[in-house]
């Protein structure tokens, strides 16, 4: 198991094949993703590649994010997330991960926060059918109607489907494409759309329900943290 990706939705654009054909595509951007910390098993009792993105001023953290990245040798983070890997996949702390650890073709899973849409009724929410549009029924044409049964068991089953809070939620679309990357500008280009509105911040791991890719490497693509460093200077 390898490390993911913490990346920005930049936006949709297309991008048009060989033989004319085009394929919708969601570019996503690497911030200057580092690795700005470890977890192993016999600290932590897991292990782990603690990814940072972004960037942020430090007199808007705490005392001791800042001291995390000190130790890390790394700049603030806006982002951070943590990635379960096996433990001959851990990579040291510091190293800059680049668009190519992703490879043209494989299938990834992507994870985003969904855009939020307010309070939606059942209609919008969760595609229900209404009731008539005649025959007694007036003003509540877009109701959900009933929810509970009788008096036993007298209440509304938890989950039940009703009108709520639509979207602003964790979403994962599975076994998106990778179609093109670029490793120049630190571009991940998927086919289709991914969670999330423009800006939003994505995490991209390779896909649990399908088979590795044969030509991803383990455990990744990256610049070491003495690289990273002398690029920054």
């Amino acid at each position: 198991m390898r490390s993911g990706l913490i990346a920005q939705k930049l936006g949709m654009t297309r991008i048009f094949k060989e033989d004319g054909t085009h394929v919708p595509v969601t570019v996503l951007g690497l911030q200057n993703c580092q690795v700005v910390g470890q977890r192993t098993a016999d600290k932590d009792g897991y292990t782990a590649v603690k990814l940072g993105a972004g960037t942020v001023k430090a007199k808007n953290l705490t005392k001791a994010d800042r001291g995390q990245f000190a130790v890390a040798k790394v700049e603030p983070k806006r982002q951070i997330t943590e990635f379960r890997v096996d433990a001959d996949n851990l990579i040291e702390v510091g190293a800059t991960m680049q668009a190519d650890h992703f490879v043209e073709g494989q299938l990834v899973d992507v994870t985003g926060t969904s855009i939020g849409k307010g309070f939606a009724g059942g209609m919008k929410r969760w595609n229900f059918g209404g009731l008539r549009a005649s025959h007694g029924v007036s003003v509540s044409h877009r109701s959900h109607g009933s929810t509970g049964q009788r008096q036993d068991p007298g209440k509304v089953f938890k989950g039940k489907k009703m009108a709520g809070h639509m979207g602003d939620r964790r979403v994962t679309t599975q076994n998106l494409k990778v179609v093109k990357t670029d490793v120049a500008r630190g571009l991940i280009m998927v086919e289709g759309a991914v969670p999330g509105a423009k800006g939003g911040w994505i995490q991209i791991r390779d896909a649990v329900k399908k088979a590795a890719h044969k030509d991803a490497v383990s455990p990744g693509k990256f610049l070491p943290a003495a690289a990273a460093a002398g690029e920054s200077n």
